[in-house]
């Protein structure tokens, strides 16, 4: 199961306004729960991808990370985007889920 294109977008602006680790925490929530409406968590997550317009906000979103896998540290990629789908969003990130057979 791959759960793509998770954005903090709202109708109002991102949720987390201006702030990276904000942003990335709200799409991090919107994961859990994609997963959740599927039956599956967080634990069956091996792979997450991030996107985000300031690398050198990596240490910040490596937290935000760490807070939701601790436990299961999937394989994670982290890449730098010129822009995302509005000027407002700082990260966009994919997670990939395994459920078994």
């Amino acid at each position: 199961m791959t759960v793509a294109g998770c954005t903090a977008a709202a109708p109002d602006g991102p949720v987390g306004g201006a702030d990276i680790v904000a942003q990335t925490a709200e799409c991090l929530r919107r994961i859990k729960g994609a997963l959740e409406d599927a039956d599956a968590s967080l634990q069956h997550v091996v792979r997450t991808r991030f996107y985000v317009t300031d690398i050198s906000e990596l240490e910040a979103i490596g937290r935000v990370h760490l807070e939701f896998f601790a436990d299961i540290l999937p394989a994670s990629t982290i890449v730098e985007v010129s822009a995302l789908a509005h000027p407002a969003l700082l990260v966009e990130v994919e997670a990939d889920a395994y459920l078994g057979a």
